[in-house]
C-alpha cells in the first residue's frame, strides 16, 4: 500500500483516533491525511506519520471520529425560518404556558402577524386541540397562526380565517374554533408574508451554524421551491453556505418544469433529483389515514391530502425526467396507497430509489411491497420517542404493534434512512442514534448501532445516489468527519445523549 519513503505533502492529517470508516466491511482506523478536501490515505499512525507530511496536523487525542452526519429527512430552510421569526412554543405544558409564550414573543414583535411553532396538545393535561378564543382576545390586532409540532395542523386566530375566506366554515380539514389540519393549514400559511432576502439568508446561516453544531455535514430538505434553491446555490457558490444540501422540490407544475428540464443537478454542495409529495396528515392530529378509525376518535379515519390524478401526474413526470419520488405516508391507509400508486410506475426490481418518508404505519401485508418494488423507507427515529404516550391510544394495542417498525423495514431491501425532520423533533443527529438503538418496547423497532451509524451516514446519502462522494471515511470521498467526545459504538445506552460534538469537518475544513 506504501512504498515510496519519500513524504507526499498534505493538507491535513488527523492522527490518534478512534476512526469508524463505515465503509462496507465497516473497519477501523486511526488515523487519515486530507488533500484537496478528499481524504487520500486512511491507516495506522505509522503508516499516515511516516508517508506524509501536513500542512495541518491534529492528534485526536484517542477521541472517536465518524463520516460526517447526513440528516435524512429535515427542513433546513424551515428551521432557519422558525428560528428567525417564529416564537418557541415547543414543550409546552398547557395552552396557558403557549399564550404566555407568544405574549413575550409579541413584545418584540412589530409584524401585523404574530407566529408561533412547536404547540402539542399531547403534552397537556387535557390532549385536546386549542380553541382560538385567546387569541382573539389577548391579540385582536394581530394575525396569529401558530403551527403544531408536527407542521400539520395550525391554531389560527378569526383574523386568518377572514382574510383566507374560511371564517365560519367547517371541513375534514377545517375544525371550529380555528383548528385547521393539512390543505386547509397550507392554505393559511400561503398567506403569512414572505422573509425579505436579507432575512432569508440569515435563517440559513443560523440553520447551518445550528447543523455544524450538531455534527451535520449534509441535509435533505424535504419540499422546496424554486427560490429557495436558487438562492442556497448562490449562497454556496459563494462559500456563504459550506453545508452540503439535497434539496426535494416542490411538486406544483411550474417547480417540476423549471427543474426537470435540467435532469438530474448534482453540483459539489448541491443535489436536485427528487419530488416531495403527501400522501397525508399527522398522526398527532389525526390527519394521518388509517385503514381502519382511530381508537380513540372512532369517528374519523384521517385523510388523504391529494386525489389519484395528482399522484398519476407528478409520478409519470419523475419517472419521465429520472428525479425520485419521495412521498410523505404515516398511516397504513395512506402507506398502502402510496406503495400501489409506485408500483404502476416502477413494475418490480430497479434502482430508481423511490422513496416513502416516515413510513410510520405499515399493515402487515404492505411490508413485502417495498422488496418487490425496490421502495426506500425514510425513517425519522425520534417520532417514535416523541410518539410512545399516545401512539398505542390512537392506534389500539394491536395495530400499534406494526408502526415504527423499522426492523422489518430495513430487512425488505437491506438499508434505510434515518433523519430528524427537524424542526419537528430536534436537530441533533444523535438524539437520532439513541432513539435507534435503545428501544425498551416495540422491540421491532430497534436498530443494531452498526445499523443506526449506516442510517445516517453513508445509507442516508445513498438516499439521494451521493455514496461514491460521501457517507463514509475511504478514499477519494469527501473529507466530512465529526470528532465525538466519546464513541457512541461502545458506551452504555444510558451514555449516549450526553455525548458531546467536539468539531465537525467540511472537505477537510473544520466548521465547529
Amino acid at each position: 500500500m506504501f512504498t515510496s519513503c519519500s513524504k507526499t505533502k498534505v493538507d491535513l492529517i488527523v492522527h490518534n483516533a478512534n476512526v469508524y470508516t463505515v465503509d462496507n466491511q465497516f473497519s477501523k482506523a486511526n488515523a487519515f491525511a486530507v488533500k484537496d478536501g478528499k481524504f487520500v490515505a486512511i491507516g495506522s499512525d505509522k503508516e499516515i506519520l511516516r508517508h506524509y507530511n501536513a500542512v495541518k496536523t491534529l492528534d485526536a487525542q484517542g477521541q472517536s471520529i465518524y463520516p460526517g452526519f447526513i440528516d435524512g429527512h429535515c427542513h433546513f430552510v424551515g428551521y432557519g425560518e422558525t428560528k428567525v421569526r417564529y416564537a418557541d412554543l415547543y414543550g409546552c405544558k398547557s395552552f396557558e404556558e403557549v399564550l404566555e409564550r407568544l405574549a413575550k414573543h409579541n413584545k418584540n414583535n412589530d409584524s401585523d402577524w404574530l407566529l408561533g411553532r412547536g404547540w402539542d396538545q399531547n403534552l397537556w393535561e387535557v390532549k385536546q386541540f386549542p380553541e382560538n378564543t385567546e387569541l382573539n382576545k389577548k391579540f385582536p390586532d394581530k394575525k396569529v397562526l401558530i403551527t403544531r409540532v408536527d407542521g400539520h395542523a395550525v391554531l389560527v386566530s378569526d383574523n386568518v380565517l377572514k382574510l383566507i375566506g374560511l371564517y365560519g366554515k367547517t371541513g375534514i380539514d377545517i375544525k371550529p374554533n380555528g383548528i385547521l389540519l393539512d390543505n386547509a393549514a397550507d392554505m393559511a400559511k400561503a398567506a403569512v408574508p414572505k422573509l425579505n432576502n436579507t432575512q432569508k439568508i440569515k435563517a440559513l446561516k443560523i440553520a447551518q451554524r445550528d447543523c455544524f453544531k450538531h455534527g451535520l455535514t449534509g441535509v435533505t430538505d424535504a419540499g422546496l421551491d424554486i427560490k429557495s434553491i436558487a438562492l442556497i446555490d448562490s449562497l454556496q457558490q459563494r462559500d456563504v453556505l459550506k453545508m452540503k444540501i439535497n434539496a426535494m422540490i416542490n411538486p406544483d407544475d411550474e417547480t417540476m418544469d423549471y427543474f426537470m428540464k435540467f435532469g438530474v443537478i448534482e453540483k459539489e454542495r448541491l443535489t436536485v433529483r427528487s419530488v416531495k409529495i403527501y400522501a397525508d396528515g399527522a398522526l398527532g392530529s389525526r390527519g394521518a389515514k388509517l385503514l381502519e378509525p382511530y381508537s380513540d376518535a372512532p369517528e374519523t379515519y384521517g385523510l388523504y391530502v391529494e386525489n389519484e390524478d395528482f399522484y398519476d401526474h407528478v409520478c409519470e413526470k419523475a419517472y419521465n425526467a429520472g428525479y425520485q419520488v419521495c412521498c410523505h405516508a404515516i398511516g397504513d391507509a395512506g402507506v398502502h396507497m402510496i406503495l400501489n400508486e409506485y408500483a404502476k410506475f416502477l413494475k418490480g426490481e430497479n434502482d430508481l430509489r423511490w422513496r416513502i418518508e416516515h413510513s410510520q404505519v405499515v399493515a402487515p401485508q404492505d411490508f413485502a411491497l417495498y422488496k418487490a418494488y425496490n421502495i426506500i423507507p425514510s425513517i425519522q427515529a425520534t417520532h417514535c420517542t416523541s410518539d410512545m404516550p399516545w401512539a398505542e391510544e390512537r392506534l389500539g394495542s394491536e395495530r400499534v404493534k406494526y408502526a415504527y417498525a423499522y426492523k422489518t423495514l430495513l430487512l425488505q431491501n437491506g438499508w434505510l434512512i434515518n433523519g430528524t425532520d427537524f424542526p419537528i423533533e430536534h436537530i441533533s443527529p444523535l438524539k437520532t442514534f439513541y432513539s435507534s438503538v435503545a428501544r425498551k418496547h416495540l422491540t421491532d423497532s430497534k436498530l443494531s448501532r452498526e445499523e443506526a451509524l449506516r442510517s445516517m451516514t453513508i445509507w442516508a446519502a445513498k438516499g439521494y445516489f451521493a455514496e461514491s462522494r460521501k457517507g463514509s471515511i475511504e478514499i477519494g470521498k469527501e473529507a466530512d468527519f465529526v470528532i465525538l467526545s466519546d464513541d457512541i459504538m461502545s458506551i452504555d445506552d444510558e451514555k449516549i445523549p450526553g455525548v458531546k460534538v467536539m468539531n465537525t469537518f467540511i472537505d477537510g475544513e473544520m466548521v465547529y
